[in-house]
């Protein structure tokens, strides 16, 4: 059974991004350089994530959950809602409300 990402209506959803920065690093006073250094990934990578310009993959999911004593499931989550949002708001909203459900027919 797959439980339903709910969407903010009024406004993006907060990125991974904004979720490491606001509620992580800034209270443990830590910076961006440390912290990648402490989950072995480059301060690049990590970067590119705080300001949207990198999704979080399974492995830095992974790597957030271990330091953080959060999920992996949490993060890929988050992410998860940036891009369904990003894609609700792309510019094919009408072309995607045109699609219409495909009916499977019983055989027997």
């Amino acid at each position: 059974m797959t439980k339903e990402i709910r969407l903010p209506s009024h406004r993006p959803p907060t990125t991974p991004g904004e979720m490491l920065v606001i509620e992580f690093l800034e209270p443990l006073d830590m910076t961006v350089t440390a912290f990648a250094k402490h989950i072995g990934v480059p301060r690049d990578r990590l970067s590119e994530v705080i300001h949207g310009r990198r999704r979080v993959t399974p492995d830095t999911a992974l790597r957030l959950a271990r330091a953080l004593g959060t999920s992996a499931q949490f993060w890929l989550n988050a992410q998860q809602a940036t891009d369904l949002y990003e894609a609700l708001h792309s510019g094919h909203e009408k072309e995607i409300q045109r699609i219409k459900q495909v009916r499977m027919t019983a055989t027997n």
